[in-house]
């Protein structure tokens, strides 16, 4: 096998990598001097000439001439006599220079040589392929679904490239199919051993304001200012958005008319909930646009501490909590306070009395029970005398009662 034909043998791989002409002469290159390396210690008597414009090389080796009889390794000097039969002007102590055919190298040495060089052609690959996708973290890529595992699906892009979708990384309600096509973030690019590893999500905030990005021109023209976005993934999520001219509704703008710009996003996220507000400096007015649409009385905010208090009406607070807790959480997320909300008693709130059931023995509220007096009001509106008459109390035991009650209901 001659040169050239060594190169050729390599073409399609290099076709398909999209490795260029330069970059394979240099990889066969490097190659050729770890072969050398190995089969005579070290590279250091040769040369090795690469030529990309006719995508040829040659080898040449460096001996040393010494005495007849004299050489001490064949492979690094050449006796005169022999020396001269090539040039009659050659001395003692000269270099002599030989091109080196790679047949010369022997039918095993051009396989290592070949191992040698698929894998640093490899190597290469994996590095540019490094080089390309960590320089893509937080951007959408698009991946069809080639095999779905219990922790993971793994997907590939139109040039074959891998992408792994680890199951935390999924919306929890994400069912895919093998053949199909989903978009995700790049969220991290790490070396697993010698291969680059392309972790991908659909969980990350990151994913949906690139979603909104995609979705809204005035948002990636910069006209208008996502300030933050934190979410529930296939839950709900809350974005914060400002526009720079005051002329714009920057919420009407990613929501559209009847909800057309956010519908996408939403089917994408598998019809996660999406609330859009407007960013204020304000952080009472942040707070307030933050928990939605329920009734607020007043706000006390303390920004040393980054803590808001928000008073509502009893039969406001399951809306500003939210279901399992969401919507206060998000709140809290997008607005950087931590949320508490007080209960605003009205004249018609009560508790029923087994809600003190950790500060009353249970055997007392059973004594009020006997007697139909089952909530806080209905013992608190009688009088400690009238009690006295009506249940089998210590009359210690029923101001103690009144005072708890007091102090955890009126409070």
């Amino acid at each position: 096998m001659d040169n050239i034909a060594l190169i050729e043998s390599f073409g399609d791989f290099k076709d398909e990598k999209g490795i260029s002409k330069i970059d394979l002469m240099a990889i066969i290159e490097d190659s050729l001097k770890t072969l050398l390396r190995k089969r005579y210690d070290s590279d250091d008597h040769f040369d090795v000439i690469v030529n990309p414009d006719k995508g040829d090389f040659q080898i040449f080796l460096n001996k040393t001439i010494v005495e007849d009889e004299m050489s001490e390794d064949d492979d690094l000097e050449i006796e005169i006599s022999e020396a001269k039969k090539i040039d009659p002007t050659f001395e003692v102590g000269e270099d002599f220079t030989m091109e080196i055919p790679v047949a010369q190298l022997g039918r095993r040495n051009i396989l290592t040589l070949k191992q040698i060089l698929a894998t640093k052609l490899q190597e290469h690959n994996n590095a540019m392929l490094y080089e390309q996708f960590k320089d893509r973290i937080g951007e959408i890529v698009v991946g069809e679904i080639h095999h779905i595992r219990h922790k993971h699906v793994i997907l590939l892009d139109d040039e074959g490239n891998e992408f792994i979708l680890p199951k935390e990384n999924q919306i929890p309600s994400d069912f895919f199919k093998k053949g199909e096509n989903i978009r995700a973030i790049v969220e991290t690019v790490d070396f697993k051993g010698s291969k680059p590893q392309i972790i991908i999500s659909r969980t990350a905030p990151k994913f949906l304001e690139k979603l909104l990005e995609l979705e809204i021109p005035e948002i990636q023209d910069g006209t208008i200012m996502l300030k933050k976005v934190v979410r529930i993934p296939g839950e709900k999520a809350k974005i914060a958005v400002d526009a720079y001219d005051d002329r714009i509704d920057p919420v009407g703008a990613c929501v559209g008319v009847k909800g057309s710009r956010i519908h996408g996003v939403v089917r994408e996220l598998r019809n996660e909930n999406i609330d859009v507000i407007q960013w204020s400096k304000n952080p009472e007015i942040l707070v307030k646009r933050a928990l939605g649409n329920v009734t607020i009385n007043k706000i006390d905010i303390n920004e040393d501490q980054q803590y808001a208090l928000v008073y509502t009406p009893v039969e406001e607070i399951s809306k500003v909590i939210g279901k399992q807790g969401q919507n206060i959480r998000l709140a809290s997320w997008l607005t950087g306070y931590e949320i508490d909300v007080h209960r605003e008693a009205s004249e018609d709130d009560d508790v029923e009395l087994k809600e003190f059931n950790d500060d009353i023995d249970q055997w007392i509220l059973d004594e009020f029970k006997k007697v139909g007096l089952t909530t806080a009001k209905s013992v608190l509106d009688k009088e400690t005398e009238s009690l006295l008459n009506m249940v089998d109390l210590e009359e210690e035991t029923i101001e103690e009662v009144k005072r708890i009650l007091r102090e955890e209901f009126e409070d």
